[in-house]
């Protein structure tokens, strides 16, 4: 039986969902393989026993200490939204100690978790998307001139970044600048995009033994403002019809788009794609290389969708790395 290690928390405002997601991957594979739950914070890297005990990682070659002796792991199932497991720095460590992983390489998880540049970078493949402005720290930020070019309303987001902190929808002028300051506390880069009235979607990519399975279409309906953080994981703040409520050729449509997105960007392991759809037009908003896999989350209730365990899907990751 294979051991794997479940990469959990991270250093992002994403720790406490990465820790569910990691529990949810443990119990989907807990039948079929070891799992150890590695938790990684900054320099703290370690495996919390039955007892509470903390065991750490080995840096060196990413083994874990126990009492009875050192464990090896087969692959690392990378459950960590944000830095570092979703922004390709522990896809690089992990590729320097030639350990399998479950996720995207180094270059297209640093790319993805660059809204801006994966949005440029498919820009030139001809997909639709919203109109956008990159501020960096230091630019001195014209609220006037920004809106010149992107309109009201706009959201403000941080560029680089695995989730829904730190992201506003601005309505005026005078709440730009505050705005940019809240997207600043989680990147150092923020982006101004012109908003888009429309139905959100997110729609589940995977590719296992060359072949490609494309999940059910979610529609995400916000009873907030957007989805945000809190229409996320707070229940009772958002609906997510899976499938999505739309004709089939649009389904189709959204569909072939992630499934090209996915290809264009040579992603690899489960990767989902969201769409504001806009009249019978899919706009690519972002990609996510490390989705939430809680029992909440989108990815999952696809799965369940098309007749396909969290079990199988997560087993079918890892044995693809074997092949």
């Amino acid at each position: 039986m294979r051991t794997i290690a479940i990469a959990a928390g991270g250093d992002s405002s994403e720790f406490g969902i990465s820790v569910k997601s990691a529990v949810e991957v443990s119990k989907a594979l807990s039948s079929r393989y070891v799992t150890y739950i590695i938790m990684i914070r900054g320099i703290n890297w370690y495996w919390e026993d039955q007892k509470g005990r903390y065991h750490n990682i080995d840096k060196n070659d990413f083994t874990l200490v126990t009492d009875t002796g050192k464990i090896r792991f087969d692959a690392v199932f990378i459950a960590i939204h944000g830095t570092p497991g979703e922004n390709g720095l522990l896809q690089g460590y992990f590729d320097m100690l030639g350990i399998p992983y479950s996720s995207c390489n180094a270059f297209c998880s640093a790319l993805t978790f660059n809204k801006q540049a994966s949005k440029l970078y498919l820009k030139e493949y001809g997909i639709t998307m919203a109109r956008a402005i990159l501020l960096r720290r230091n630019d001195e930020a014209a609220p006037d001139q920004i809106i010149g070019h992107i309109g009201l309303p706009c959201f403000v987001k941080p560029n680089e970044s695995g989730s829904s902190f730190g992201v506003t929808k601005v309505k005026t002028a005078e709440e730009l600048p505050a705005a940019i300051q809240t997207a600043l506390k989680e990147s150092d880069d923020v982006l101004v995009e012109a908003f888009m009235k429309g139905r959100e979607v997110a729609c589940g990519v995977v590719r296992v033994k060359g072949k490609s399975l494309v999940l059910p279409v979610t529609e995400i309906i916000s009873k907030k403002e957007f989805f945000d953080y809190e229409a996320k994981y707070v229940p009772g703040n958002s609906e997510e019809v899976t499938p999505a409520e739309m004709p089939a050729d649009l389904t189709a449509t959204i569909q072939e788009l992630s499934l090209k997105v996915y290809d264009l960007l040579g992603c690899k392991g489960i990767v989902r794609v969201d769409f504001i759809v806009v009249g019978n037009t899919p706009h690519f908003l972002e990609v996510n290389t490390v989705p939430g896999m809680t029992e909440e989350s989108l990815v999952p209730q696809q799965a369940a969708h098309a007749g396909i365990s969290t079990g199988d899907l997560y087993s079918m990751v890892i044995e693809d790395l074997f092949s």
